[in-house]
């Protein structure tokens, strides 16, 4: 794993996490917004790293380096951390050890849930398959859906498939919904979905409710899975900022 830095020494310390098939440059936007106010470190998360082969590990091993790097080098305290898809479950799972305190986080459609296991493995074939094909096919998905969302999400994927291809989606996806999240510590618990992902989002709401009944719960009027990161990375970091 690698962590990349940005933003001023001596400030308020911002974690980014990533989800399963993009790379941290998804996040440049929102650091450009951040940058002058916070320390931030972008998470390399294994398997999508960019000019380097990796291979995915696991949720709990990520949340492990990322737990060793904070202690090493922050004094085991981030300020704000922020994740994304499988970013928001390495989070959860990272919050889950409690072994760093983390006095604001936001779980932006985190899975928090295990999917039934007859359907993990089907799923995780489908998604593979869909990255692929946005590897291969960019020029035709762009033509096929014409918006800004979808282009990052087509450009992210055919700059991290090389690197680590079909096997990092597969071992990521189910890593992601084979484990369920057990329990969580935070003083400053947010989570965010959409309205065209809240069929899968609000069983993870529930769950996390139950786990944690003061989390702060927000849901974006027409906003899909990462949408409020791509298309509105200005509204998460007032959001931030206001903290």
């Amino acid at each position: 794993m690698t962590i990349r830095h940005f933003g001023k020494q001596q400030t308020p310390t911002l974690l980014l996490i990533p989800g399963l098939g993009v790379s941290y440059e998804i996040f440049l936007p929102l650091v450009r917004l951040l940058e002058d106010r916070f320390r931030i470190l972008a998470v390399e998360v294994d398997g999508f790293t960019l000019g380097r082969q990796t291979r995915f590990t696991s949720i709990d091993d990520q949340a492990a380096q990322i737990i060793a790097y904070v202690q090493q080098h922050h004094d085991g305290h981030l300020d704000v951390a922020y994740g994304l898809s499988m970013g928001g479950k390495i989070l959860s799972r990272i919050m889950e050890r409690s072994e760093i305190t983390i006095d604001h986080a936001f779980l932006d459609a985190a899975p928090l849930l295990p999917l039934p296991k007859w359907l993990v493995n089907p799923l995780r074939y489908y998604q593979a398959w869909n990255v692929w094909t946005c590897y291969r096919w960019t020029g035709f998905w762009k033509g096929v859906f014409r918006s800004h969302y979808f282009d990052v999400l087509l450009d992210e994927c055919k700059k991290i498939y090389p690197f680590g291809g079909k096997q990092a989606v597969l071992d990521g996806y189910k890593s992601v919904y084979t484990n369920r999240l057990e329990s969580i510590r935070g003083a400053d618990i947010h989570f965010w979905y959409g309205t065209k992902e809240a069929f899968v989002a609000k069983p993870q709401v529930n769950h996390l409710l139950s786990l944690c009944p003061g989390a702060h719960v927000e849901v974006f009027p027409g906003l899909n899975h990462g949408q409020l990161l791509i298309d509105h990375p200005d509204e998460i970091a007032r959001r931030i900022k206001e903290l």
